[in-house]
């Protein structure tokens, strides 16, 4: 399935107090490989940004009023997403948005025209819990450059989302690798490896270890006031 990134700017936090979108951007993936692909997009929403939007995106009323209102490029979009994987950054917060502009001109929701949808701020939470995930906590633990983002912008971020989703998600493809020789033959079909536990050797512990491992719990037992489970164990066999 094709991935599309995607990241939209808003006049406000809510498209049921009258907010709307003043910018749409996505960066299209195949086989893990940004591929060009892109779609950028401002609309006229008709209407001033919130301060605190305003602040965010910087995208003034002036500069938005020479571009189309979006039931101009409805079909654009629904052109670049369809059938994709769409992954967004707090994504009820978007598909909100474009789902309202769909509907509001007569589309079915924006949703229902995509593949699936992936939020990749739950995945984030997921695999750092307790941790912030926003977009430059994340580049920042990725190693991701975003010196260049001064204000937010919705082609910008869904390049750097791109960038930061492949690195959350490479999990471990390079873990199996080929010692020597080419891999061009390699499948992704690890059946024919095989462990043997025999060839590896036995360590034992030293008499030294053994005795600093007794004194340890010694200690332990007269701390707690009551003898450790390993020597209850000891003591059973």
């Amino acid at each position: 399935m094709r991935q599309i990134v995607l990241d939209t700017e808003t006049t406000g936090l809510d498209p049921d107090d009258g907010h709307r979108l003043v910018e749409i951007a996505g960066v299209e993936i195949a086989n893990r490989q940004l591929t060009g692909s892109h779609l950028h997009l401002y609309v006229n929403p008709g209407r001033d940004s919130d301060p605190e939007a305003l602040a965010v995106h910087g995208l003034t009323t002036q500069f938005l009023a020479d571009y189309p209102p979006v039931e101009d490029v409805i079909d654009q979009i629904i052109q670049y997403v369809s059938g994709a994987e769409v992954i967004i950054h707090n994504a009820p917060f978007d598909t909100k948005f474009l789902n309202a502009e769909f509907v509001r001109f007569g589309y079915k929701p924006f949703t229902d025209y995509c593949g699936k949808i992936t939020d990749s701020l739950v995945h984030a939470r997921e695999l750092h819990p307790g941790k912030r995930n926003n977009l430059d906590a994340l580049c920042d633990r990725y190693g991701i450059s975003n010196e260049h983002r001064v204000l937010h912008g919705a082609l910008l971020d869904s390049e750097l989302l791109a960038d930061v989703w492949l690195a959350m998600t490479r999990g471990q493809e390079s873990l199996l690798m080929s010692f020597g020789g080419s891999n061009e033959n390699q499948t992704d079909d690890t059946e024919h490896l095989s462990f043997d536990a025999s060839s590896l050797p036995v360590i034992y512990a030293s008499e030294h270890d053994l005795t600093e491992h007794k004194h340890y719990l010694d200690n332990l037992s007269a701390s707690n006031k009551a003898p450790t489970l390993w020597t209850t164990l000891e003591q059973k066999d």
